[in-house]
């Protein structure tokens, strides 16, 4: 598949005419990846940091969450936020994933991708992605990737960009790491069932 730079909006997250958070409950998804609550979490493609904010509401002072997004817009609006809140253990970091993120060996616990590693399937950089992935989570650490059902649910990236559960678990197997939990009915109500689903590797 050759890169599709048109794909999506040029300029970010800000003009994208439906944001996760109109119909993605954060809560409920961040609930189905058992948090103890003092972990290092990364929000993975932040975009205008609802999940960020929701972990921070959920998790004790002691955990640390890392809000990672390329678009230097979206982490100035979030780096603001948390001034303004006096939030200190959320840690805006602009970082292009696919490339290198901002973030030690060895650190996360886990990782979360909400509708973002479709990004990466467009713009054939998923080794790149994983690989950064892999470098930041703990040896028990676990990335969390919930993306589109692939069909055509009418909305969203298209239908060639997103990845199945067997497409992306060879994916992720191809760097080492196994799947060690898969969740088929999350997002939205559809006709014929929910529009996402959650996959869990860890190394």
């Amino acid at each position: 598949m050759s890169s599709d730079t048109g794909l999506f909006p040029s300029n970010g997250h800000r003009i994208q005419g439906r944001s996760t958070e109109s119909f993605i409950d954060a809560r409920d998804v961040l609930l189905r990846l058992n948090f103890k609550g003092n972990e290092v979490f990364a929000d993975i493609g932040c975009g205008d940091g609802h999940v960020s904010m929701e972990a921070y509401d959920m998790l004790d002072d002691e955990a640390t969450i890392y809000s990672v997004d390329v678009f230097g817009p979206s982490i100035e609006d979030m780096e603001k936020e948390v001034e303004e809140k006096g939030i200190k253990n959320i840690i805006p970091i602009q970082s292009d994933v696919a490339d290198h993120i901002a973030i030690e060996d060895n650190t996360v616990d886990i990782c979360l991708l909400v509708n973002v590693f479709h990004h990466f399937v467009a713009m054939e950089k998923t080794d790149g992605a994983i690989e950064e992935l892999k470098r930041i989570i703990k040896p028990e650490g676990k990335i969390a990737v919930m993306d589109y059902k692939k069909e055509d649910t009418g909305y969203g990236p298209p239908v060639r960009v997103k990845s199945n559960p067997e497409e992306m678990e060879e994916m992720f197997a191809k760097h080492g790491l196994k799947m060690v939990q898969l969740d088929t009915e999350a997002g939205e109500d559809l006709e014929n069932g929910k529009s996402h689903y959650i996959i869990i590797f860890g190394k």
